[in-house]
């Protein structure tokens, strides 16, 4: 569950994050790679397919992506590509958050969270 979110950091099971997160329909949660995204277009707040990419290993339902407080991050069209049959939820982190505490019960989410601007 998660518990909180503020600029900077996420609150998980009682274990605080101070750094994007990614959390698998598993509960599993990573660290998300966004230089890779960073590499190639000189900052993070687009989600490239390459990224994207990374974290597909998991069956999914629902992707929702925390865009971050102020909804600086976006996922790219072609990145939309990847998960077209899927759906797909982008939101400022905060509502981000609540929604996918809502879904995690009902469906198989996999969750990216941009916990800064």
């Amino acid at each position: 569950m998660i518990e909180r979110v503020e600029f900077g950091r996420i609150l998980i099971d009682g274990v605080e994050y101070v750094h994007d997160i990614v959390i698998y329909p598993s509960g599993k949660i990573e660290e998300r790679k966004k230089w890779l995204s960073k590499k190639k277009h000189g900052t993070s707040h687009r989600l490239d397919p390459e990224e994207l990419k990374e974290y597909l290993r998991e069956d999914f339902d629902v992707l929702i992506v925390g865009t971050g407080i102020y909804g600086f991050l976006s996922l790219l069209p072609e990145s939309r590509e990847f998960v077209k049959n899927k759906e797909i939820i982008e939101r400022p982190t905060p509502e981000a958050v609540k929604l996918f505490n809502e879904l995690k019960g009902e469906k198989r989410v996999l969750g990216i969270f941009h916990i800064t601007c």
